[in-house]
């Protein structure tokens, strides 16, 4: 897959691509099928299917001191966009200039003259433009006038009619509930974050542990995980019992996923780890002790084995 971040870098084999718009954070099933839309139109077209999408997610922008809410970083996303078999991702960057761009400007300048698209597939809720004035039927009125289609995807429900959302799976982490956040995502939740030293702590208790420090993206209930982990270069992936919180036993010192691994011990400091949230164990709990915590760390890992085996 393409990926191209600047509309000085489209080149003329890149214009005239199907694209399917929007920030896509997670690419959840409602996500893809708004890409699958894309894809086949491009498929019958025989023009290239491509992603229209913006860096950083203008949340950010807007509301700069707001709670970690992103699901995937931009290397995540890109990667999930290119395994469903997109030619051409442009990801372009959304600064303050960018903002301020009125809706008729980001459909002419952009999407017309910047992008050349020969096809726009957005969902039902997309709007764009400064303060949010563009709606998929102003789209629709400018791409009659300039030439290029216009599809608007109703929204992706599930059997019971509720509907695929960013918004759904950050509330189902949050709870707890990382096998809900899949079902919505198809397939597990995973982050990626380089591997930091920490106090060693868990050496000395018998339970060595990974750190990572999850930054920027969305911070799941505090508590304990069943997990599955590998480099991010590739390889294997390992099971194993994690840990997100402020470790209130030992030392608080703001929240980290400390990922234990069974049965490998590789050398991880200073590598980027990928670490899949498999399973809710419990809630993060205080000890008396190093004993007590020990103790419970062992029981917890038992559990996500089982839970991880099934």
């Amino acid at each position: 897959m393409r990926i191209i971040r600047s509309l000085g870098d489209v080149t003329s084999d890149d214009r005239g691509a199907i694209a399917a718009v929007g920030n896509f954070d997670g690419v959840h099933l409602g996500h893809r099928a708004v890409i699958g839309q894309a894809q086949r139109a491009a498929h019958l077209a025989g023009v290239p299917a491509a992603v229209l999408t913006f860096e950083p997610h203008p949340r950010m922008l807007f509301q700069p001191d707001a709670q970690a809410f992103r699901l995937t970083s931009a290397a995540s996303r890109a990667e999930a966009i290119a395994a469903l078999g997109v030619n051409i991702l442009f990801e372009l960057g959304f600064d303050e200039a960018f903002s301020h761009l009125s809706a008729e400007d980001f459909i002419t300048d952009v999407l017309h003259r910047g992008l050349g698209l020969r096809h726009v597939i957005i969902g039902h809720d997309f709007f764009f433009g400064h303060r949010r004035r563009g709606t998929p039927e102003m789209l629709q009125e400018f791409g009659i006038r300039l030439g290029f289609g216009v599809s608007v995807i109703d929204a992706v429900t599930e059997e019971d009619g509720a509907v695929y959302s960013s918004s759904r799976v950050r509330q189902c982490l949050k709870e707890g509930d990382p096998r809900g956040a899949a079902s919505l995502l198809g397939r597990p939740w995973e982050v990626e974050a380089e591997v930091v030293r920490g106090d060693q702590r868990g050496r000395t208790i018998g339970f060595p542990t990974a750190n990572l420090q999850l930054d920027d993206i969305l911070h799941p209930a505090h508590g304990v995980y069943a997990v599955r982990a590998r480099d991010v270069q590739g390889g294997a992936w390992w099971n194993g019992v994690a840990n997100f919180g402020r470790r209130p036993t030992v030392n608080d010192r703001g929240p980290l996923l400390e990922v234990n691994l069974f049965d490998v011990s590789p050398d991880l400091y200073g590598r980027k780890l990928r670490v899949q949230f498999i399973d809710f164990i419990r809630p993060e709990m205080k000890f008396s002790g190093l004993d007590e915590l020990k103790a419970q760390i062992a029981r917890d890992a038992e559990v996500a084995r089982e839970k991880l085996s099934g």
